[in-house]
């Protein structure tokens, strides 16, 4: 957090380019000091990708391994700002969300208290990407809470597990996940994708975005001082709540009438009252009249022995408007799974209609780097 004092005449947005480690939090926790914010860079983009970013977003710093280097033509940032966190790098426009002190804070209050966090007898594990929100929020957790935290360059499922123990919790993807195992750890918060079925007690199902500062929804419940609500007549999931962003680093403030940030997530409130979320309002595959859920059919499909990992997507269609496509890691390149096998496992999980019409066996899916599945970057398949 910003410490007491006058601040600067100019609030500067510093771009951390380093991987995690010692380094990265001491350069995080420098910045706050001085009254400046951060803007995280993905050590993973080419150096022309990074450029995109630093021209879309315009800070005024870049700190890197050489140190600090100043930029022509950066934009200050107002007293408050904490990180600027790009929702997009590599196609089209960074979009960069401002997240303040204020935010964060609430964000690491509500988080360590749903979990019933001790800093005097538990520690954080931060190995997801530092750019993203879920890698970024357990390092500012840790800082804004004294609890220890270790911070890794990247995900290595062995030094991850080298680095566990029933007092570390830690933030995962599915697929990290399925390379460590969640046993090894006191608290393992989820997010990213639909989580599998028959998940560990110890696992924490989170549901958030960039512009949430992180998950918001734990297991289906808000975090204390969150609001969810279900729009009647789109299904859309609203949100309101301290941790939310304050803008976007344009100036945009993307909430509607009524102070809701709109999520473009379709959802709905089960008997219990928990949320459920059925995908981005975007993805929704109608074919014949009835809507379809893409990471629904993805869960159906994943109970297949032969499906390694799976994806969804909807392709246009003469006779359907849109048809059920089906793109399938094998578990066995060499015996991969039918159609007709496929179909009969969602007709049966989930309903006929929603069963693939087309099944594209691949090596692997298209993924962000915290294992999101980019059913924008399939390519069209062969020709039948």
């Amino acid at each position: 957090m910003v410490t007491a004092g006058k601040l600067p005449a100019v609030l500067e947005l510093v771009a951390i380019d380093l991987p995690g480690g010692p380094l990265y939090v001491k350069v995080l926790q420098d910045a706050w000091d001085r009254g400046d914010a951060v803007l995280p860079l993905d050590q993973r983009l080419s150096t022309k990708a990074k450029a995109a970013v630093l021209e879309q977003l315009v800070p005024t710093a870049v700190e890197g391994p050489g140190g600090r280097t100043r930029l022509p033509g950066g934009r200050p940032v107002d007293p408050g700002d904490a990180l600027v966190v790009a929702t997009s790098g590599t196609t089209g426009a960074a979009k960069g969300v401002v997240l303040t002190h204020q935010a964060i804070a609430a964000s690491a209050k509500a988080t360590s208290d749903r979990l019933g966090v001790d800093p005097d007898r538990h520690k954080w594990l931060a190995c997801l990407p530092l750019n993203h929100v879920g890698g970024m929020s357990v390092v500012t957790r840790s800082l804004l809470t004294g609890t220890p935290v270790t911070v890794l360059p990247g995900f290595d499922a062995d030094e991850v597990r080298s680095r566990s123990g029933p007092d570390v919790l830690v933030s995962l993807v599915r697929t990290a996940l399925q390379r460590t195992g969640a046993g090894i750890f006191r608290t393992v918060l989820l997010g990213g994708s639909a989580p599998p079925p028959d998940l560990p007690a110890n696992v924490v199902t989170t549901y958030g975005l960039t512009e949430s500062g992180s998950g918001v929804v734990y297991d289906g419940v808000p975090l204390d001082g969150v609001e969810v609500a279900i729009d009647s007549r789109t299904g859309e999931i609203k949100l309101k709540g301290p941790m939310l962003l304050r803008c976007y680093r344009d100036g945009t403030e993307p909430f509607d009438d009524e102070s809701w940030y709109r999520t473009g997530d379709s959802g709905r409130l089960d008997a219990a009252g928990h949320l459920v979320v059925d995908g981005r309002m975007s993805e929704i595959i109608i074919t014949g009249g009835e809507n379809v859920w893409p990471a629904a059919v993805e869960v159906a499909l994943g109970s297949h022995p032969g499906v390694a990992e799976v994806a969804v997507t909807g392709r246009p269609d003469p006779e359907w408007g849109q048809k059920v496509v089906a793109w399938v890691v094998p578990t066995e390149a060499s015996n991969p799974p039918s159609l007709p096998d496929l179909r009969e496992v969602v007709a049966e999980k989930i309903a006929p209609f929603a069963a693939p019409r087309e099944l594209v066996i691949v090596a692997a899916l298209p993924r962000t780097s915290i294992g999101k599945v980019r059913r924008d970057r399939f390519d069209d398949p062969p020709e039948s």
